[in-house]
């Protein structure tokens, strides 16, 4: 590769590892074509950017942005996904290591930060976005329905007490 194509490959990884909040790297020895379109296409469905990088230019992508300790997850051929989302690649990565051993998640970078394999699980395992929105409005709903109630209960609960008062004067005037 010409140097001015190794400059520009290293400047492409440190602005996708700086533009996106997570970048996984992942090991794919053994994987046949069929799988890798399969991967691909699911990534690509999840707005996740899926490349192989050579591990040197890599290795000096992470040394000029001080995440050398990323460089220990690349260990033979490594694909590097990149996303704006966190979970989203992690949950697919993941999920399609079930289905095909040839795919290793080794860890990655998150918001700057070297994140490990274990790590990326957690992540893998969080619910969706719109899950945690919906779980977000449904605490915050929550103590309005119990207060709807509560004052919906006064006027119904007043309304009880005046007719239990009405029936009472009735049988005391039926008696007398």
């Amino acid at each position: 590769m010409p140097k001015q194509e190794k400059i520009d490959a290293v400047a492409e990884l440190k602005d996708r590892i700086q533009n996106n909040t997570i970048a996984i790297a992942t090991q794919y020895k053994g994987i046949n074509v069929a799988q890798a379109t399969e991967l691909r296409s699911k990534l690509r469905a999840g707005q996740v950017t899926f490349k192989v990088y050579k591990n040197t230019l890599v290795r000096r992508a992470l040394d000029e942005l001080d995440l050398l300790d990323a460089a220990a997850f690349m260990d033979g051929p490594t694909a590097w996904a990149f996303c704006k989302d966190p979970v989203t690649p992690a949950r697919i990565l993941k999920d399609f290591t079930k289905e095909a051993k040839a795919i290793i998640l080794n860890g990655g970078v998150l918001e700057g930060k070297v994140v490990s394999k274990e790590q990326i699980e957690v992540l893998a395992s969080l619910p969706t976005r719109e899950v945690l929105l919906a779980q977000l409005v449904g605490t915050i709903a929550a103590p309005l329905r119990n207060f709807v109630g509560t004052l919906n209960a006064v006027p119904r609960n007043f309304v009880n007490v005046l007719d239990q008062i009405k029936k009472q004067k009735e049988e005391e005037g039926a008696a007398a």
